[in-house]
């Protein structure tokens, strides 16, 4: 059977400890130190105190006086009482030069040899020492009483240690009370900050926080997604290799403690961040990226900042589009084979009818008009996924009632685009201008469509153009119109505004331009420009070869 292990104590606790010995070593140790200080104090202060005593003493004429009468022991001994009582000291003793004593508290010692030095003061000298007399061991002084110049008399007075020592107790216990008045004071305000401490670290030692280090460091790094920690300023606290990647921020910038506004990041995306109020599946656009972001804040009962979590949705985007155009094709697929299946009644029952030639003049005209269809489009352009887009977006207009047909000075060789212009960033720019188009023509008056695709003659510039019968684009909307979110359209399914965004982001990873401007007869015309200098290198080089 396992015996339970106690837990290790938080580091709260354990600084609770520590700051408690040490308060209380500092306080033990300051009060031995101010104790062994006021006793030596308080020996040199008895000191000072016995020997003005003893001096005022043997300067007293009544002394001198006393010494020169035939019975000194009578005079001498009240009044040596009398100055112990009203000085504050232990003793006084008067005694001639031999030291036979004149005084004493005891009268039985009166008589007796004075125990203790008295040669310094013989010589002419006053002195103190510590001594072991009758009364205890004390601090005594001993002066001469002079007479002219002869020594007729010694006066000692003296404090016991007994006393000395009391008179420093004294001090002590109230240097303790102090003390411990301080360590008290001390230990609750360590305790309030250590509770305030153990809130803050939930309860947890210091080997548990180094783990949920290590824990958080590996999570962080290791997370694909972007996440990304405001402050309650809105600067960065914390970003992880994922949201640098996609923010386009380098590992070598640091970007720790700087506003998410100094991050260079498009207005809409900058603006969902500072955002106070929570965020949720918020697709927006960088410079090559499609992102959906998701803010939270960081509760406590104040803002102490937000968590904002990243998601590439970039291929994903390109794939949604990419099923958009085969879910179109499909439909324009149904419809003519639907058309198709009612050609073919028609011809099955001209035939039924015994109108044979009736019903070959009729299929042979339907073939003819689809057969040109295709030629004009594959004559025009002959780079394989546009024309497939442009057949195939050509059925689906002309299911929503709108003319859709390449314009006649349309010319795109097969082989001609570089690998660098990947064949889905066409179709998502083409794509999108076209739909975009047929959306603002259909409905009005003979609706209609003119797409035109062509190089320059020097082969160096890709120009994609789609022109629309639709009401056109308001001048001051020119910029805006490319901007994430902005649309003149009631919100469909997938909401509206992120087409011409992804056909702006597609134009601009290319270094391409894209414009907007009002056509001759009404309606708007969409041009994208993008740069095939690789495309013309290559062809120089050949030639020259």
């Amino acid at each position: 059977m396992r015996l339970p292990l106690p837990r290790p104590r938080s580091l709260a606790g354990q600084l609770f400890a520590m700051q408690a010995v040490l308060i209380a070593v500092v306080v033990a140790g300051y009060a031995l130190f101010t104790y062994v200080s006021n006793r030596s104090q308080a020996e040199e202060a008895a000191g000072r105190q016995v020997t003005a005593v003893a001096r005022s003493i043997a300067d007293s004429p009544s002394v001198r006086q006393a010494i020169r009468s035939s019975a000194p022991s009578a005079r001498l001994q009240p009044y040596a009482l009398e100055v112990v009582r009203d000085t504050d000291v232990d003793f006084v003793t008067i005694m001639d030069p031999r030291g036979i004593r004149w005084t004493h508290p005891d009268p039985d010692q009166i008589g007796l040899v004075f125990q203790g030095n008295t040669a310094p003061a013989l010589r002419g000298r006053t002195f103190t020492e510590t001594y072991t007399g009758t009364l205890g061991p004390s601090v005594r002084a001993v002066t001469p009483v002079r007479d002219g110049d002869r020594i007729t008399g010694l006066v000692s007075a003296g404090i016991r240690v007994e006393e000395i020592s009391q008179r420093a107790r004294g001090q002590l216990t109230a240097l303790l009370a102090v003390a411990a008045g301080a360590l008290g004071l001390g230990a609750i305000g360590t305790y309030v900050i250590n509770a305030r401490l153990r809130r803050h670290t939930h309860g947890m030692n210091a080997t548990e926080l180094s783990h949920m280090h290590d824990y958080h460091q590996a999570a962080l790094h290791a997370v694909r997604e972007g996440l990304l920690m405001l402050d309650g300023q809105y600067r960065v606290a914390l970003i992880n290799d994922g949201g640098r990647e996609l923010l386009g921020v380098t590992p070598e910038e640091d970007v720790v403690g700087r506003s998410v506004a100094e991050l260079g990041l498009p207005t809409p995306l900058t603006g969902a961040l500072l955002a106070s109020e929570p965020r949720v599946d918020e697709v927006h656009l960088t410079a090559d990226r499609v992102l959906v972001v998701n803010t939270s804040p960081v509760t406590g009962g104040q803002r102490r900042g937000s968590v904002v979590t990243l998601r590439d949705v970039t291929e994903l985007q390109s794939l949604m589009g990419e099923l958009d155009s085969e879910r179109g094709f499909t439909q324009a697929l149904r419809s003519q084979a639907h058309e198709a299946a009612n050609r073919l009644h028609t011809v099955v029952s001209l035939i039924e009818l015994g109108r044979a030639e009736e019903a070959v003049d009729f299929a042979t005209a339907e073939l003819e008009l689809a057969q040109a269809l295709t030629d004009q489009v594959v004559a025009a352009v002959s780079e394989p996924v546009l024309a497939a887009l442009l057949l195939g977006k050509t059925a689906q207009a002309n299911e929503r009632g709108v003319e859709l047909v390449v314009s006649d000075d349309s010319r795109l060789d097969d082989g001609l685009l570089p690998d660098t212009l990947p064949a889905r960033d066409l179709v998502t720019i083409l794509g999108n201008l076209i739909d975009n188009a047929v959306d603002a023509a259909q409905g009005g008056l003979r609706p209609r469509v003119t797409v035109t695709a062509l190089t320059e003659e020097d082969c160096s510039e890709l120009i994609l153009r789609v022109c629309d019968t639709g009401p056109g684009v308001d001048p001051d909307h020119a910029e805006a119109v490319f901007r994430r979110g902005f649309t003149t359209k009631p919100a469909g399914p997938g909401g509206r505004g992120l087409g011409l965004a992804l056909v702006r982001q597609a134009v601009g990873r290319h270094g391409g331009t894209l414009s907007v401007t009002s056509a001759d007869g009404g309606g708007a015309v969409f041009e994208a420009r993008l740069p095939l200098r690789d495309a013309a290198v290559a062809r120089s080089a050949g030639g020259a070869a």
